[in-house]
């Protein structure tokens, strides 16, 4: 199933996407009782839903007609991809992780080792924006740099989550878009700083534009990325170039902290990172999810 945060006109709504139609959460019988009225983003529903629930939704689904759908936006239950604005999944996260140096091409092009154990490194949760929000160049910086990620989204999560068991701890997946001050990087680097300010710049997250639930994507560590900036592509890889999978990131992450529900990891950007410039239009994509589209703008 594909699920998004949508708006239209003023108002900001969880929805699941079927065909052209945006269905919103509330319109589904068998989450009547997760009380999603009011809900502005996909978190309380990720929150409260179970597998049980998602079968029972999935069944719903699965049971809506095309004339049904054409019903449900007339009475505005549903309502035309068109007509929206698609807004991050989730608005404010509980927790941004990110991998660095996690596939086998990247660390060379930095000058850095690769990594025995997971290299974990936090994202502001107001660093993140949608599809088609700009991204801020800040002054204070002389290069900010994209790079495309697979981004996993936590379900149930936990604490000290086996490997073996880590699947089923996920909700699904969407894409990130780790943009990075790459100068203030380098000068952190040299310090032997954290990497933080270098991260988290207001709008150095976009995610999005959808969530696609893990039974629908399958393995995701065998899934096309790639980048392109006005049109040309700029990295191109698949997953499974990753040194750590899914499940061991899942592990490893959930030792020291707990995984909450909506909880995003970001696994990771293969080589050939580069530089955005003012205007440059940034389309980060993720096979079976879609592509995440972006416009550099430099601060003002």
């Amino acid at each position: 199933m594909k699920f998004a945060t949508c708006q239209c006109e003023e108002r900001t709504f969880p929805c699941l996407i079927k065909g052209d139609y945006a269905i919103k959460l509330t319109s589904f019988l068998c989450l009547r009782s997760l009380n999603l009225q009011g809900a502005k983003d996909l978190l309380p529903f990720i929150e409260r839903i179970d597998g049980k629930g998602l079968n029972l939704l999935k069944e719903e689904v699965e049971s809506i007609s095309s004339k049904t759908l054409e019903a449900m936006a007339e009475n505005g239950e549903a309502v035309r991809l068109e007509k929206l604005r698609l807004r991050a999944p989730l608005l404010r996260p509980p927790s941004v992780f990110c991998l660095g140096f996690n596939y086998k091409s990247h660390a060379p092009e930095l000058n850095r080792p690769i990594p025995e154990v997971p290299i974990v490194f936090l994202k502001t949760s107001n660093s993140v924006i949608g599809p088609e929000e700009d991204i801020i160049l800040p002054k204070v910086s002389n290069r900010v740099d994209y790079e495309v990620e697979l981004a996993v989204v936590m379900g149930r999560g936990g604490r000290y989550i086996k490997r073996a068991e880590a699947y089923d701890t996920v909700f699904g997946y969407t894409i990130l878009n780790d943009i990075t001050a790459r100068d203030i990087q380098a000068k952190d680097f040299s310090l032997s700083r954290p990497w933080l300010r270098s991260k988290s710049f207001d709008t150095f997250a976009p995610i999005g534009p959808i969530i696609v639930t893990h039974d629908e994507i399958g393995d995701p560590m065998a899934l096309d990325l790639e980048l392109r900036v006005n049109g040309e592509v700029k990295q191109k890889s698949n997953t499974r170039e990753m040194i750590f999978d899914v499940p061991t990131i899942v592990e490893y992450i959930s030792s020291f902290t707990t995984l909450e529900p909506g909880a995003i990891i970001a696994t990771g950007t293969p080589e050939k990172i580069g530089q955005l410039k003012d205007g440059d239009v940034v389309e980060a994509y993720v096979e079976k999810i879609g592509v995440l589209r972006n416009k550099a703008v430099s601060e003002r």
